[in-house]
Parts: C-alpha cells; structure tokens; sequence
C-alpha cells in the first residue's frame, strides 16, 4: 500500500531544532504543533452556519519559531527552498506557502498581541493539496509557538487568526472548520462544530472497537481553495439565502423556490446539515451502517447538487463502495483531494487494490493512502 505514515513527534522534536540551528544560527524558543483533518461529514456547511464533524489526524504540521529585535520576519521551510524575509506583513504583501505564516502573525497582532520579529521554520507532515488541511496545520502550528513568545494566546483567537490568515492574506474564502479543529481536537473523538453560535461538542469516534478503519484515498489531483471555484459555490450560497430572505442557509426553507442552479447548491446545504445531525444521532449508538450510508448519500449530493466533485473522487468512491465499503465520500472542498471509505478493518487491502486498479485503467496517477485516527490538536 502507498501509506503516508505520520511523523513521529519525538524524532521531529530532535530533528526540527537542529534544522533551526544550521538555518538560523540560535536554537529555537518553541515548536508548535498542529494536526491536519478529514471532515467526516458536513461539507461546505460552515460558511452557511451549519454542522460539520471532522476530526484531526495524527498527520500534522510542526513551526519552531525564536524572537528576533529588529523587528524582521523570517519563514523557511524543510521541504521548499522558497522563503520569506521582511517586515512588511499586511495582506497581498507576501505571496506563496509564507503568506500563511505571516499572516497568522500580522492576525495576531491585529488582535493586539505584541508578537515581535521572529524566525519560523516550517516542517510539514500533511500531504499539500490533498483537502486534508494542511493550510490550517500551519497557521495553527505557527499560533501556538508564537503563543509561547507573547505568554499565552486563548485557543479562541488562535483559530481566528488562522482563520483571517487564511481568508485575507492568502485569499481563500474558506469557513472557519478546519482551524477550529486543529486547535480543539482530541484524541478518539471527533468535533461537532455549530457554526450557528452554537457549542463544539466532543463526538466519540472509535470504529477500531469495531473492527473498522476509516481509509483516506488522496487521488492526488491537487485540489486548490484560493482559485476560484470554492469562491463560486460560496457566492451561490450567499445569493440563495438572500434570495430566500434568511442570514444563512442554515435557516433556510422551500428551497425549490429558487432558480434551478441556486436549489441544488442550498438543497445540498441543507440536505448536508441534516445528514450531520443524522450521523452524530448513528454514532452515539454505534450505528456504523448508517453512518456509511450517511457518508454515500453526502458524496452524491456534493457531485449532483453542489458540483465539486471531479472523475478521480467518484471513481475511488465507487471503488471502494464495491470492495465493501459500508460508505464512501469525498471529504474536503472537493475539486480533487481525498475522498474516504469506512471498511471492515480485513477489507482495507482489498478496497487499496480495487482503488488502484480502477485508477490503473484509466492511466491516472496511483493515488496515495492514509489512515485516519482521532488525534490530538494543537500543541507545543
């Protein structure tokens, strides 16, 4: 199986402060870390102020940072030669992977924290571009390092930055689900996340107890937030619950009403809150075949309704669903990136040779293989 294991967080531990000290000449003050997430149902939701459950995985994203007095921000990274050096942080002044980075910085400092001139250097454990939010991973792994040069930042404004890094300086519209996790996360449950001002509730998720594995197929089709069709879908959604007169769709109602195109886009939205209310009420009596069928129904409205799935995700769905899978979906903003598979733990070799061999055919790339486990937030 192409398995993408995650990091061993006390090799990077030794690893990641020697890296500072041959690239920056001092050993780092803090090394945060934060994980990636699957979103197991309740996609596009959170920008309509729906429900949403991910959970983070043992896959994460590490940022060791020093203070510096002069004032200069400097981000490397292990994997890119690419890098940032300045003081001029504000949106549209720093374009690549540094804007993350430095825009958590600049959000943080909007926020009235005194972060000071720092060195960042980035190590990134979660595969880029595959939908499981490495994004997030960094600009939360970057807040809670930083947290130690300021002497405390609340969790809450941790993921706000992130969240403003994300939306204005890198430019990707995105709902607040991803940061939120990978800061509020723990260890064998998954997070009921209430977009409506509503509370995060801790889900229990632990499928092993049951002999299942939840399989994550990264189609490895690069999947972008910041290039237009993620802003388009969002838009439809703003348009639609306009049109119906509400704050969000979250409260909307005869969504037949609306124009042909703006229904599926709310009729996915709201079909998606549902099936997340539907999913945590499965979970709570371990009812794992509806949660499958939950997870099935989801990947065919985000593909017939809201239209971001791509040939790659259904064909790795449908693989997996005829290999014995109890259900299948794309998980992510879609527009490639990963989908997910809830297997009977013996039939996960089967599914990754069904998967591969139905890529095989159509001459696409072989994909890639996680396994998902309810793991921890972020933490230095």
């Amino acid at each position: 199986m192409n398995l993408v294991e995650p990091a061993d967080d006390s090799q990077i531990a030794r690893s990641l402060p020697t890296a500072f000290l041959e690239a920056y000449g001092a050993k780092p003050a803090f090394v945060g870390r934060a994980p990636g997430r699957v979103n197991l149902i309740g996609e596009h939701t959170d920008y309509n102020a729906g429900l949403c459950l991910p959970l983070a995985l043992p896959h994460a994203t590490y940022a060791a940072v020093a203070p510096r007095a002069d004032g200069v921000v400097r981000a490397r990274s292990v994997q890119s030669e690419e890098g940032f050096e300045g003081r001029e942080l504000a949106p549209g002044r720093v374009a690549g992977w540094p804007a993350y980075v430095t825009g958590v910085i600049w959000a943080l400092r909007e926020a009235g924290y005194d972060v000071p001139g720092v060195d960042v250097l980035v190590d990134g454990r979660v595969p880029l571009g595959a939908g499981l939010s490495s994004s997030a991973a960094l600009e939360c792994a970057v807040a809670v390092a930083l947290a130690g040069l300021v002497g405390g930042v609340p969790p809450e404004a941790m993921v706000a930055a992130g969240i403003r890094a994300e939306n204005e300086a890198v430019g990707a519209p995105t709902g607040g689900m991803d940061q939120t996790v990978s800061v509020f996360a723990r260890a064998g449950y998954a997070l009921l996340i209430d977009f409506d001002g509503g509370p995060r509730t801790q889900v229990p998720w632990r499928p092993e107890e049951t002999d299942l594995t939840l399989l994550v197929v990264d189609t490895r089709v690069s999947h972008q937030l910041a290039d237009g069709g993620y802003a388009a879908r969002r838009a439809d959604c703003v348009a639609a619950a306009a049109e119906l007169g509400v704050p969000s769709l979250r409260h909307a109602k005869h969504v037949e009403r609306l124009p042909y195109n703006l229904q599926r886009r709310a009729r996915h939205v709201v079909s998606e809150i549902g099936r997340v209310e539907l999913a945590t009420s499965a979970l709570a009596v371990d009812d794992w075949p509806e949660v499958g069928r939950l997870f099935t129904e989801s990947h065919a409205s985000l593909r017939d309704d809201f239209e971001v799935s791509c040939a790659e995700l259904d064909v790795a769905v449908d693989a997996a669903l005829a290999a014995g899978a109890l259900g299948a979906r794309m998980t992510g903003g879609g527009f490639g990136g990963c989908a997910i598979a809830l297997l009977p733990t013996d039939l996960v070799d089967t599914a990754r040779k069904t998967v591969d061999a139905a890529f095989a055919e159509r001459g696409w790339r072989e994909p890639a293989y996680l396994l998902a486990v309810a793991s921890a937030g972020a933490g230095v």
